[in-house]
């Protein structure tokens, strides 16, 4: 408590990479160099539960299906403006509402062009929305999170990590307050679904490959020449499954080299990731989860190029922009299943 002493003061820390001095805002457990962009522990701050206090009215509509998407282009707070985020939310939303039913006021949008205060995707903002769309989830739930933007990656703390890294996702904000990390992620939006809620998370950024923190991860077995189940669970037995429901997160593993390149046509561009999966999705409404990453994989191995989406939005966006520098499509989920027969809908 602070008893009226007070906020409690900020800390000065060096940056593990450039040793830049890195202002945290109190209680950050993690900071974020604005001249070379990596993220550093703050040194006495350990895991912490984050606490989100519900604003009245802060979500749209309470169906079965919702959905938060996030794009964050981050004008004006980086060096070099992202090329394709905002889009990939326009067209992400699109698909939901006209191939899957889901309500518009049941899709929550976060965004750095949004001109309301509360719909800018900041990390206070962020944390919300994902209470948003897990609060009083129950059995017959279809929930979506995307984020596509910048991710990161810093050195683990607790022995949850098999590589001994956290994957983080970056709010527009982050230089000030920090990334929000898998941990955290994990425990908003997994932990609570219950039995017959299912999550779907697309995720379009770099480092972002177990962002979500689920337990097994399926990618090509150069091996095997297949889609195979790999056990991530993590070492020091630390539970990151769901507490009965279904959890999916769709991402891919990248260098992060080439999160930042700029790109002609900046109104006219759609993430790599994104593009793939849409496509996947249209040219087969009732795909497996198998078939699902196999046509991504396709898509992407193709390339950056022209971009063949269709309806109102798709048709608008001409290039496609591997701003994450995804290299490969992949699949982690709470639990196994048989990905080449199981239906895939969201």
């Amino acid at each position: 408590m602070n008893c009226g002493r007070g906020p409690a003061p900020a800390t000065m820390v060096r940056c593990r990479q450039c040793s830049a001095s890195i202002t945290a805002s109190p209680g950050a457990r993690v900071v974020q160099c604005m001249q070379c962009c990596c993220m550093t522990r703050v040194a006495g701050v350990g895991r912490q539960l984050s606490v989100v206090r519900p604003i009245p009215n802060f979500g749209g509509g309470r169906g079965k299906k919702r959905a938060v998407l996030v794009g964050i282009k981050y004008t004006k707070t980086r060096a070099c403006e992202l090329r394709g985020p905002i889009n990939d939310v326009k067209c992400m939303r699109y698909i939901l509402t006209e191939r899957f039913g889901f309500a518009n006021d049941c899709v929550l949008i976060l965004t750095d062009e949004e001109r309301d205060p509360c719909r800018q995707p900041t990390k206070a903002n962020i944390r919300m929305a994902m209470h948003w769309l897990v609060q009083g989830c129950s059995s017959g739930d279809s929930l979506v999170f995307q984020f596509s933007g910048a991710g990161a990656q810093v050195p683990d703390c607790d022995g949850d990590e098999r590589d001994g890294m956290d994957e983080a996702i970056c709010p527009v904000d982050s230089f000030q307050q920090g990334p929000i990390l898998d941990d955290e992620i994990n425990q908003a939006i997994v932990r609570p679904l219950v039995h017959g809620v299912k999550l779907h998370a697309i995720v379009d950024a770099c480092h972002s490959a177990t962002v979500l923190d689920l337990p097994y991860q399926c990618t090509f077995s150069k091996q095997y020449g297949c889609l195979r189940w790999m056990d991530e669970r993590p070492l020091n037995g630390a539970c990151k499954g769901t507490s009965g429901g279904r959890a999916v997160l769709i991402s891919g593993s990248s260098n992060g080299k080439t999160q930042m390149s700029v790109l002609p046509e900046p109104n006219a561009t759609i993430g790599a990731l994104t593009h793939s999966f849409i496509k996947a999705v249209e040219c087969e409404p009732r795909t497996t989860y198998g078939r699902l990453l196999t046509s991504m994989r396709t898509t992407m191995r193709a390339g950056a190029g022209n971009c063949s989406l269709q309806g109102p939005v798709g048709c608008s966006i001409r290039k496609v922009a591997n701003f994450s520098g995804v290299e490969e499509p992949q699949m982690s989920s709470a639990c196994k299943f048989d990905i080449n027969c199981e239906p895939f809908c969201m």
